[in-house]
């Protein structure tokens, strides 16, 4: 039995495609999955399961329009193992995520597609964003000072935005200790 964490894409934004929280929770363990819990209301699981991370999606996937009235089909589905969820953590450029005050720090999960593909059409605005490739990840910085001026925001413009779901870094780190803690 694995643990994963799984991030679901197009839930909750913009008052579209409402899933509350605790009923995803019920309707996951109705459906087998273990020791599932939420963290927040963008689409942040953490649950056990003996499928691995594909099966995993593809089956929540397959479930959520089924369970919850959905109004798009951009709503995707992406588990990651904790051993994977652990190195998209670890390999993040050195200080990444330390210095809060001065930048905004974001994980680009992406899904089907690997990071040269992603970083093609993922632009970075010099002297305002930096971009560097990971695991299955881009890693998205901006200045604050010029958020205004960032490039973050063109990426829903891009073809490739369906592919992808961000996460800023403290829920992406929060996630691994949800996920160190069910490992224990």
């Amino acid at each position: 039995m694995g643990t994963f964490a799984v991030l679901l894409r197009g839930i909750n934004v913009g008052g579209k495609n409402t899933v509350p929280m605790a009923a995803l929770k019920s309707c996951l363990e109705d459906e087998g999955f273990e020791d599932v819990a939420t963290y927040i209301q963008s689409g942040n699981l953490i649950l056990r399961s003996g499928l691995d991370a594909s099966a995993v999606a593809a089956r929540i996937e397959r479930i959520l329009p089924e369970r919850f009235a959905l109004h798009s089909a951009v709503v995707r589905v992406l588990a990651i193992p904790h051993s994977a969820y652990r190195e998209i953590v670890a390999r993040a450029p050195a200080g990444f995520g330390d210095d809060p005050t001065t930048f905004r720090y974001n994980t680009v999960f992406l899904m089907g597609v690997d990071p040269d593909e992603a970083l093609a059409q993922i632009t970075a605005r010099e002297g305002v964003d930096d971009v560097w490739p990971g695991p299955g990840v881009v890693y998205f910085r901006n200045s604050i000072a010029d958020a205004s001026k960032s490039h973050l925001s063109r990426i829903v413009q891009r073809p490739i935005y369906p592919s992808l779901t961000i996460r800023n870094w403290s829920t992406t780190t929060k996630l691994l200790a949800l996920l160190d803690e069910r490992e224990g």
